[in-house]
């Protein structure tokens, strides 16, 4: 059986007040604005593979709790995609509230009333991700030096994922919501203010963000987690 998980995020839509713009440019109309350049197609693409890997972390460990998969498979699974959430959401949100934000804020002072929020989202999820990587590593660790201990991880690695996953999905959306209007607004564009190249599930840096990239379908070897393949 699985163990019952809580989470206490944010799980509300962001206020009328701060859906400045939603209203001109509603997001099903985002795809044939003449502003909807590539580098916003990007970064919502880097939003999309967070989600996918979050639930891929879930979903393996409960497939693992159910008894449908083995460890040594389960670990190189958690080594790969755990790690490449991890690092690569670490890196979004420094380069997002070093560079992204503050750009945003100056192209459009209304942006300001939202800041606060997306920068208090990312803390909350940046100690949720240290939380899962801590179980994730000892999980990995002990795969090699006590197997038979390994799966006392497994209640702490699934009850950190799915508290990840809905404020992940909650502060996606919210910056989306406040961010890609401004974008199409103000016809920002350039590959300095949105620095990711998505290729399918591959998430590659090209603007400098502080965190690695996945070459071939292979990450380099992490420097949070310790099992990778």
């Amino acid at each position: 059986m699985r163990p019952m998980t809580q989470t206490a995020f944010r799980t509300d839509p962001l206020s009328p007040e701060l859906n400045h713009l939603i209203n001109d440019y509603p997001r099903d109309a985002w795809d044939a604005h003449p502003n909807f350049v590539r580098s916003t197609q990007n970064w919502l693409g880097a939003h999309q593979a967070f989600r996918q890997l979050s639930d891929i972390c879930v979903s393996k460990t409960e497939h693992i709790l159910d008894k449908n998969m083995d460890a040594e498979h389960y670990g190189h699974i958690l080594g790969r995609y755990g790690d490449s959430l991890v690092r690569n959401l670490h890196g979004h949100h420094t380069w997002e509230d070093r560079q992204f934000f503050p750009e945003l804020a100056s192209a459009d002072p209304r942006f300001e009333t939202g800041l606060d929020l997306l920068e208090q989202d990312h803390e909350v999820l940046d100690e949720t991700l240290d939380r899962f990587t801590r179980a994730s590593n000892r999980y990995l660790k002990l795969l090699d030096l006590d197997p038979t201990s390994a799966d006392q991880e497994l209640g702490d690695i699934h009850t950190a994922g799915c508290q990840i996953q809905p404020l992940l999905s909650r502060n996606l959306q919210d910056d989306e919501d406040l961010i890609v209007p401004i974008i199409l607004h103000h016809k920002l564009r350039g590959s300095h203010f949105l620095g990711l190249a998505i290729v399918g599930f591959k998430i590659e840096i090209v603007d400098g963000l502080a965190c690695d990239f996945w070459r071939r379908g292979v990450i380099r070897r992490p420097a949070r987690f310790c099992k990778t393949v």
